[in-house]
Parts: C-alpha cells; structure tokens; sequence
C-alpha cells in the first residue's frame, strides 16, 4: 500500500471512531511506528487530523462533545475497573462530590446499597442512580441542564458549590497532559469542574487513558491540583511517572 493510500485509510479510521494510535495502525498496516508518524504528520499539515499523545484525532474534534450515550458506550470495561477501584475512596461516614461523566456515573452505579454517605452532585444520572440509597443524604445542586451531559451549570450550580467542603471530589475530565492540565470543551462545564475541585478537601481524577494527551477548549485546572488518579493499564508506567513526578499519585487498574 502506498503512502497516500494508507493515509486514505487512516484517515477514514480517526473519523471513525474518533481516535487513532500509533502503535495499532503500525500492526494494522504492518509498517512500523515511525512510518505511522510520519503518516499522522502529512495528515495534521493537511489539517486533516490533529495529533495527540500516542496517536491523532480528527481535525475539529478537539472542541467536538460526545453525547451522554455516545460516552457510555466508550472504553467501557476501562471504565469499569476505574470505577470498582474508585468505590475504595468513598470516606467512610463522610462527605462526596461527584463530578458529571460516565466513569463516574459508573461509580454511582458501584456505591454499596449499605453505603452510609452525604453525596453532593449536579448530574441527573448520578442522582438518579443514587435515590434510592437509604443510607445516602443526597443533594442535587440545580442550574440550566445541558443536554449533552445531563448536567448542571451557570451561576445555580456554582453558588451552590460555593457553600459546602466535602471530603473528596471524583472528578471527571474530557482530557488531561501534563502540559496542558485539565481541559473540556465547555466553558460553564469548566466552571462547575473549578468550583467542585474547590469544595473538597482532597481530588480523585476518573479517567481513562484515551484521555491523555487531548486539550481541549476549556481549560479548569492543573493536573497537579488532583490527589489521586485512577485510571486504566492503556496509560504507560512511563507516562505515569512521569504525572506523579508533579506531584499526583497514579493507580492504573
């Protein structure tokens, strides 16, 4: 297959699924990685895709926002492991913020029935998941509710989270690297993001390793303002090192 040819296909495989890597296109075309990054180069000067750690995405992706059940849908059993691992954070008897996301949707959906917690969130499924806890306090901050996320936002939901510290915040993020920290495509998604890192005491950062290396539009914080992240065995020990080196603890599962 000649270059123009493979990077055709490439090309039709990032818009796709909505990312490509490195190493998988190197097995699939049977070339070898840098040959796939030389691909990736032509293709982000065409402005075709943009290049991210370890692979690329399609141009104009970086701003684009997956819908709730086009999120649910991705990196699944990833999300999964990061949410049982998550459950062994929730303070006993103490206070939780958790975030708008999937992965923490999946924790929601992980809290012992038994659970003895005040929870603290501003994402309908979340709540929805979590009414019927007889051992959970439940508060549902309100705001203007996007549709994309199910979420809360604007100046509701800030004052809100303005008026309470919980013990731990579970995070969640549309793509974090170490340059460029914390990022989402919305700006009032990133407010709320800002102000619920504010109210608790201590970070947990749900995260799969896809999204590593993506920056998107709205930045909310440094990655070195998380405690912990828990995330999935995609994210080398290398690229881990190197995040706990700014200070944040890193458990991949």
């Amino acid at each position: 297959m000649y270059a123009p040819e493979r990077q055709q296909e490439i090309l039709r495989l990032a818009r796709e699924s909505g990312r490509v890597d490195v190493l998988s296109l190197a097995e699939e075309f049977q070339v070898t990685a840098e040959t796939v990054r030389r691909d990736l180069r032509a293709l982000d000067r065409a402005g075709l895709v943009r290049r991210v750690h370890g692979g690329a995405i399609p141009a104009g992706r970086l701003d684009f926002e997956p819908d709730l059940a086009e999120r649910e849908s991705t990196a699944a059993d990833e999300k999964d492991r990061i949410a049982r691992a998550a459950v062994a954070e929730l303070p006993a008897d103490g206070s939780v913020i958790i975030d708008a996301g999937s992965t923490a949707a999946r924790l929601a959906a992980a809290v012992p029935l038994e659970a003895d917690l005040t929870v603290v969130t501003h994402a309908l499924p979340i709540a929805a998941r979590l009414a019927d806890h007889p051992g959970i306090a439940l508060h549902l901050v309100g705001g203007r509710v996007r549709h994309r996320t199910r979420a809360a936002v604007d100046a509701w939901a800030l004052r809100g989270y303005g008026e309470v510290k919980a013990d731990v915040v579970f995070l969640a993020t549309n793509g974090f690297s170490l340059e460029g920290g914390l990022t989402t495509p919305d700006l009032a998604e990133a407010a709320v993001k800002r102000a619920i890192v504010a109210a608790a005491r201590r970070v947990v950062l749900l995260a799969d390793s896809s999204k590593f290396g993506q920056e998107h539009f709205a930045r909310f914080g440094d990655l070195g303002l998380v405690d912990l992240l828990i995330t999935d065995t995609g994210l080398s020990p290398q690229d881990a090192l190197a995040i706990e080196r700014q200070g944040t603890e890193v458990a991949r599962v």
